[in-house]
């Protein structure tokens, strides 16, 4: 566990512009929030209850949840009781102790405050681009996780390349393996080849890019190509295996190999090959699980480096 630390004080005035700044965004500081009769923690109420539809939710309960002073949360029940919105009963015969639920009101209530809501964001969300969308998700959920501990969503997705994502690759292997590896810019230049050729010339019943997404971001990507070695066109090549540093343990790599060996098998290869370097411990391991094996290493300078290649290869 990363051991806590006395904040700074312009992280401490930034956090609270911070909140300044997105309280004014959804209208925190209305007396309704989205023009309604209903303050932020009275909407908050309703939304916990509106979860609970069957049996209801106790006070008790209710309070802290939602961190509520016991008189502040009393005088919103009493006021939606009197407005028919809430149902409140003792519990268990312990007249100290409610059980609240919300009424067909409430619900319909809640309903249009909820649609309201959902609006008010794709009007906030709409003059961004996707980029822009993607960015700001992933910069909540990382606030969240990080004020909660809450684990990060591992899901991910394989999709074929939009617009801009090769250019990503060419820019993240250039940036990632200088940092991981210290190699130069003419590696970097070898992949805008590889990508550039493929961008022209590719053809898309043998060839395919695959970019896996995590959060609305890429995150891995690897190609399928033919092997120009093979002058009888049976033998593919997988190439440009990536995955980001902050998406790895989530298998992305086996199933980029994975989906880059179907493809391959579908186009009709008896054969698939690779290069790759011996310093890349984690991407043989990815190869050796997805049944490849070494055909030949040898030295070689390259990349600002002394390096080892290697070919590694397995029949479909």
């Amino acid at each position: 566990m990363t051991p806590s630390a006395e904040p700074r004080e312009d992280r401490v005035a930034q956090v609270r512009a911070f909140n300044r700044f997105y309280t004014r965004v959804i209208g925190v500081l209305r007396a309704g929030l989205l023009g309604s009769p209903y303050s932020l923690a009275e909407v908050r109420v309703l939304y916990e209850l509106d979860q609970r539809p069957e049996n209801g939710i106790e006070g008790s309960e209710l309070r802290r949840l939602l961190d509520l002073d016991a008189g502040y949360l009393s005088r919103i029940l009493t006021r939606f009781d009197t407005n028919g919105l809430v149902r409140r009963q003792t519990y268990r015969g312990d007249a100290r102790r409610q059980l609240i639920r919300l009424t067909e009101a409430g619900r319909v209530a809640f309903a249009a405050l909820d649609k309201r809501q959902v609006e008010s964001v794709r009007e906030m969300l709409a003059p961004l681009s996707t980029e822009q969308q993607a960015t700001l998700a992933e910069a909540m959920s990382t606030i969240e996780r990080t004020l909660t501990g809450k684990p990060a969503d591992r899901a991910f997705v394989l999709r074929a390349p939009e617009p801009g994502d090769l250019g990503w690759v060419v820019a993240r292997h250039g940036a990632l393996y200088a940092d991981e590896f210290g190699w130069d810019a003419t590696f970097e230049a070898l992949v805008a080849r590889i990508v550039a050729d493929y961008a022209d010339k590719h053809d898309p019943a043998r060839e395919a890019v695959w970019i896996a997404e995590v959060n609305g971001r890429p995150a891995g990507s690897v190609f399928c190509v033919t092997d120009a070695d093979d002058p009888t066109g049976r033998t593919a090549r997988l190439r440009l295996l990536l995955v980001e540093p902050t998406a790895r343990g989530m298998g992305i790599g086996d199933r980029l190999v994975e989906e880059c060996i179907r493809f391959a098998r579908r186009a009709g290869y008896s054969r698939i090959t690779l290069w790759t370097n011996s310093v890349l411990h984690a991407a043989r391991r990815i190869y050796e699980r997805a049944g490849f094996t070494l055909d030949e290493e040898r030295a070689y300078r390259g990349f600002g480096h002394d390096l080892v290649g290697q070919d590694w290869s397995r029949p479909l």
